[in-house]
Formats: C-alpha cells, structure tokens, sequence
C-alpha cells in the first residue's frame, strides 16, 4: 500500500519586533562670538564657554571692523564684546549692529561704572552688562538669561532702575547727584576720549565726526562740569577715565 506523504508542517511565524526608534537629534550648541580687545580675556571667556555642553565659541575679534564682519560671516547666536574696542565706542557699534542684525543679543562686559553705563548700552540694544570684575562668575547666566528673554543686569543697576523709576527726576544712566552722568552718548564719548589724551582732531576721526562738531561738544561739557577752561576738562576726564578703571569701580 502506498504510504501517503505527510503534510508540511506550517513554519513558526516569528513575533514582529517593533523598528527602533531614531535616535534624538542632537540640539545645536549655542553659538557665541567673543569680542575684546585683550587677547588675553578673549582667551579665558572661550575657555570658559567652550567648557559648556551647550555653547561652543563661533569666532573672536578685536576691533570694531572685525566685529562687524565676524557676525556677518558667522552668524551666532549671541555676541558678548567689551564696550571699548581700543579708540571705538561701543555704543556706535551696539546701535549699528542692531540696525543690520535686529535679532542679535548682545551682551557687554566692561570696566566702565556699570551705574554710568548699564542703561546707556541697554538704550543702544544690548540685552545686557556685566562688570569684568565679575566675568567668571556671571557670563554664563547672563548668556543663558538673555536667550531666554530677559535682560541681565546687576542688582545694584536693577535697584537703580527701580529707585528711579519710584522716585522719579534722576539723570539717565547715571547715580543721582553724579555730574557726568549728566553728559549726553556722544558728550561721554568725547570725554572719554579726552581723558585717553586723544586731541581733537584724533577724536573727529575716531568718531567720524567733524573737527567743529568736537569743539562744540568740549564746549557743552566745560559747561555741565562748570569747568572753566581746556585744560581744567582734560586734567578732569584723564582724572575720571583712571577712575573707572580701578577695581571695584
């Protein structure tokens, strides 16, 4: 009798296993551009954010002109610069960066009072100030703070604000009672430039500026100082500027 062939078992089908799932992309870095005109701080501040898992540093510059073009060419996310690059005013520069890039933050660190010269860089566009004597301690909350929203200041400069908006009749960017704080941006300027021991003609050029728009300004700053002569305002701005740039200042 013929034997009759066995049917074929079914193959065991296997479980499907589910496709796994693609990995997160990884969130793009912060990326900051630092300027300032000491090699030797541009060195530390990159240090200090390339140490950061969320930030790298884009590019650095030192003058004004390497700004300008280091922002264009690397497009970060945030700029942090000193508010004096050699000669150059770094109110100019906040005021005309913010003009060509409106979306870029700015954060200064500098020397100068920050009680003279908070409000005044906050008024040009910047989102921020800190004192260099505090750089290691604040720069990285400042540039966290700012890409979320919010201005950085110090306390001190908070509580100024608040005092006068309080109180009221207190100069613009400056303490109550402060003489300078009376000057106008471009007064400043020229005083600081003045107290560089920059002439007059050095001045013009630096602010682009004519040799007669200079005079008029030394003139309206004799007056708001109640200086009476050149040498009287030259001897107070050099006295000033060695001021600012003392620790604690």
């Amino acid at each position: 009798m013929k034997a009759v062939p066995k049917a074929k078992s079914a193959a065991k089908s296997e479980p499907l296993q589910p496709a796994p799932s693609p990995a997160p992309p990884a969130k793009a870095k912060t990326r900051v551009f630092v300027a300032d005109d000491h090699p030797f701080l541009r060195v530390g501040l990159s240090h200090l954010i390339n140490k950061e898992a969320d930030m790298t540093v884009c590019g650095e510059a030192e003058t004004v002109a390497g700004v300008r073009s280091g922002v264009e060419r690397d497009k970060p996310d945030i700029l942090l610069t000193d508010l004096c690059l050699g000669d150059s005013d770094g109110l100019d520069l906040i005021k005309g960066l913010k003009a060509q890039f409106p979306n870029l933050p700015i954060l200064v660190l500098s020397q100068q009072d920050e009680t003279l010269f908070a409000e005044r860089t906050l008024r040009a566009g910047a989102r921020g100030y800190i004192m260099k004597e505090r750089a290691t301690q604040d720069v990285l909350e400042g540039i966290r703070t700012i890409l979320g929203g919010d201005l950085y200041v110090s306390r001190k400069v908070a509580a100024l604000a608040m005092r006068k908006l309080v109180e009221g009749g207190a100069e613009a960017g400056g303490t109550a009672g402060s003489e300078v704080s009376g000057l106008s941006d471009r007064e400043l300027q020229v005083f600081r430039l003045l107290g560089a021991g920059k002439k007059t003609m050095e001045i013009a050029d630096a602010l682009k500026l004519s040799h007669k728009t200079i005079e008029t300004y030394r003139e309206n700053i004799k007056q708001k100082l109640n200086l009476p002569n050149a040498t009287t305002l030259i001897h107070r701005a050099t006295e000033w500027l060695q001021g600012q740039a003392k620790p604690g200042k």
